[in-house]
């Protein structure tokens, strides 16, 4: 099976465009604190230097000041958790065809499998 992508990602090794994209837009840590809710810029500070993740309505609040994906804010962390999920899902997949090989297909089983096909289909498309 495929490795375990942790709960928490080594954010160290993850690079962001927070800084990038804040210096552009002329604001200081402390401003962007400020438009996310933050008391002071230190939450700012430690996600632009990937010493910590921010949650999940902050990532959301970081798109809508930015007007940018938190996917194109964190690709290192899309990348990751993108191969990482794309293995599982054949993983996934094969253990399903294994299941049906040995005892047969349930309709839970053919439903899972139906999408996993037209998902494979449609990211070609």
């Amino acid at each position: 099976m495929s490795q375990e992508l942790p709960v928490q990602p080594n954010w160290q090794n993850v690079g962001n465009y927070l800084r990038t994209r804040r210096k552009k837009a002329g604001l200081s840590q402390r401003e962007m604190g400020k438009l996310l809710g933050y008391a002071d810029e230190g939450a700012v500070s430690r996600h632009e230097q990937s010493k910590t993740a921010p949650p999940l309505s902050i990532a959301i609040g970081y798109e809508i000041i930015f007007q940018n994906h938190v996917s194109a804010l964190y690709p290192g962390v899309t990348e990751k958790m993108k191969t990482t999920i794309e293995q599982r899902l054949l993983d996934f997949e094969k253990e399903l065809q294994e299941k049906i090989a040995n005892g047969g297909c349930t309709p839970p089983m053919a439903q899972k499998l139906a999408w996993l096909s037209e998902r494979r289909n449609s990211k070609g498309s």
